[in-house]
């Protein structure tokens, strides 16, 4: 198995982004690689990401998992989509402290539609699966979406963009 890391300033150091920018103050800050057909990331959810005591916030679980399955596409396709569905199960709580694995493989891809499949494990047992659709857009729909201009770093990424065929 090949693993290549991804960069995470690929959107610009300015990059809001609450899963992955490397500087928001209370984000995840994932780092992800590339495994053949698959993004990998590992995280240690600390206190803040509490809900009960303990245990991981459900909500950021699946905040975790979207944030993987957005980086699948990425990371495989050279692309950047917008959640459109997703589905999820949570088959044990995440535990605080704790090493958690995150993998997202794509299950389907047209021009415009991507599902990715995601899983999560800790301690070597499955914590989460879940199925997500994303929208590929081109500029002037991501741009209609995000209601203004499009971030210079985000253009190649665009459905018709620069990267169409690096993928």
């Amino acid at each position: 198995m090949v693993a290549s890391p991804l960069d995470p300033d690929v959107f610009g150091p300015e990059s809001p982004c609450f899963g992955c920018a490397p500087a928001h103050p209370i984000g995840f800050k994932l780092r992800f690689e590339r495994r053949d057909d698959e993004v990998v990331t590992t995280f240690v959810p600390g206190d803040t990401f509490q809900g009960p005591p303990g245990i991981m916030h459900g909500g950021l679980v699946t905040t975790l998992a979207d944030e993987i399955a957005a980086w699948a596409v990425i990371g495989l396709l050279r692309r950047f989509g917008f959640t459109a569905a997703l589905s999820a199960k949570l088959h044990r709580p995440i535990r605080i402290g704790a090493a958690v694995v995150g993998v997202g493989r794509i299950t389907t891809s047209t021009p415009r539609i991507v599902k990715v499949e995601v899983t999560l494990d800790q301690g070597g047992e499955r914590a989460y699966s879940g199925d997500f659709t994303f929208a590929l857009l081109d500029e002037k729909g991501a741009e209609r979406l995000l209601g203004g201009p499009l971030p210079e770093a985000w253009r190649r990424f665009a459905r018709g963009g620069a990267d169409a065929e690096a993928a």
